[in-house]
């Protein structure tokens, strides 16, 4: 089935989607005059490529994302370095679960794909599930490791044929996402399914 998917600060730049991949690219009147059966999916702010974070490794198998269940013990934020290291020396088993939580904040930060060797089976199983894209990591690195680093990396622009793989931000224009971060994420789409949606 064709999807259609549009945000309002960029409706020159639609995506049309079909199954895994991007049908076409263009103003939203001539797809959707194109392909009137399409379901169409309208949203807020702008449409991108999607984000690479290049922390995936430190993200994911050196963080530990806590269960809500335990907010009252270990609080609700990731927890980095000794402490972190100290919970999956005691309980190797919490590595899968916190990965899998991982996958989930990053998708909400209109993450597509990660950079970085990641070594643990665990975390590689919660990134093909995702599925998140793995690529190479930039010659810089923007610092410190963070679910919204600075700079923000964007994918290459979308085209007929490629990965529907993209996210919506909830921003006027890519300088306001500069600006106010990859939390304003409104909706991710890998391989054409909605995998994040804010509420």
């Amino acid at each position: 089935m064709l999807t259609l998917h549009v945000a309002e600060r960029t409706p020159e730049s639609a995506v049309l989607v079909d199954g895994a991949s991007v049908a076409a690219v263009g103003p939203y009147d001539e797809l959707a005059a194109a392909h009137p059966a399409a379901r169409v999916r309208h949203w807020p702010g702008i449409l991108t490529p999607g984000l690479l974070n290049p922390y995936g490794p430190e993200l994911l198998e050196a963080t530990y994302h806590p269960d809500p269940r335990e907010a009252g013990r270990l609080g609700t934020e990731p927890i980095g370095g000794e402490r972190a290291a100290a919970l999956f020396r005691a309980d190797p088993s919490l590595l899968g679960a916190s990965a899998r939580r991982g996958v989930q904040r990053l998708l909400a930060h209109g993450t597509v794909a990660v950079a970085g060797e990641l070594r643990a089976r665990p975390v590689l199983d919660a990134v093909r599930r995702a599925p998140l894209a793995v690529g190479a990591r930039p010659p810089r690195l923007p610092g410190p490791p963070s679910l919204s680093p600075t700079p923000l990396t964007l994918l290459p622009p979308l085209k007929p044929g490629s990965p529907a793989r993209f996210a919506i931000f909830d921003v006027t224009d890519r300088a306001d996402l500069v600006r106010n971060g990859a939390s304003t994420c409104v909706a991710t789409v890998i391989t054409g399914r909605l995998v994040y949606r804010a509420r």
